[in-house]
């Protein structure tokens, strides 16, 4: 039976670890939840939908589904692609959940961007219990992210403005996010790719069915690279 003590200590690890995530969460989830509010949901839509797909940008793009024709085939294989990379994530963390009991399907299920790098990254204290600390880790990321969108939603009865753009926030967080790595990497043909892959397919198929074949293009270049780098 695991001690208090070492519970704690990994819980205070994670909280120190997760607190700059915790700023950035609030502020994505707010304004995820005022854009909720501003179309027409109730607080009860973020809530659930922050806590049972926990999946940032899907729950912007989700927001369109919702009010659309219903897709089901198009909503999945778009939920596939935007969050394709998760299935990278979990490949390279399964030594780490290995042995974890209970704590694994949570640690699956709730794992995001700022969880993995974490998890994967830091070094804990030796007397700190690495699956207890990655636990707090994810569990208090999606705690964050959680208020974050429920807050917005709440607000959002009280606070009237133009949400005119609102959105666009996510697309925001992608450019930085795109330009940081730009400046991070050498080699920026991955970068090149996927700007091509995806001006040709918004060109070709329109701004409402680029992003599947998008998705499917850069994975074709990829792969025909990596087959060519490795015959070579």
């Amino acid at each position: 039976m695991e001690s208090r003590r070492t519970i704690a200590g990994a819980f205070r690890e994670a909280l120190v670890k997760t607190l700059p995530i915790c700023v950035g969460f609030l502020f994505l989830g707010m304004s995820y939840g005022f854009l909720m509010k501003s179309r027409g949901f109730p607080t009860v839509y973020p809530l659930f939908m922050s806590m049972f797909i926990f999946a940032g940008s899907m729950e912007f793009i989700a927001i369109n589904l919702l009010l659309s024709a219903f897709n089901p085939l198009y909503s999945f294989l778009l939920t596939l692609m935007v969050n394709a990379r998760h299935l990278f994530y979990g490949i390279s963390m399964l030594d780490k959940y290995r042995g974890l009991g209970w704590k694994k399907p949570y640690l699956i299920f709730g794992m995001c961007d700022e969880s993995f790098t974490i998890n994967c990254t830091s070094t804990v204290p030796e007397d700190v219990d690495r699956g207890w600390f990655m636990f707090f880790v994810t569990l208090l990321n999606q705690i964050y992210w959680v208020t974050g969108a429920v807050s917005g939603s709440l607000l959002g009865n009280i606070l009237t403005f133009n949400t005119e753009g609102l959105d666009f926030v996510m697309t925001a967080l992608f450019v930085v996010m795109f330009i940081n790595q730009w400046d991070s990497s050498e080699d920026h043909r991955s970068a090149l790719v996927g700007t091509a892959a995806s001006l040709l397919c918004l060109f070709v198929f329109g701004s409402g069915f680029f992003i599947i074949p998008a998705m499917a293009l850069i994975v074709l270049v990829f792969a025909l690279t990596a087959r060519k780098e490795a015959l070579s």
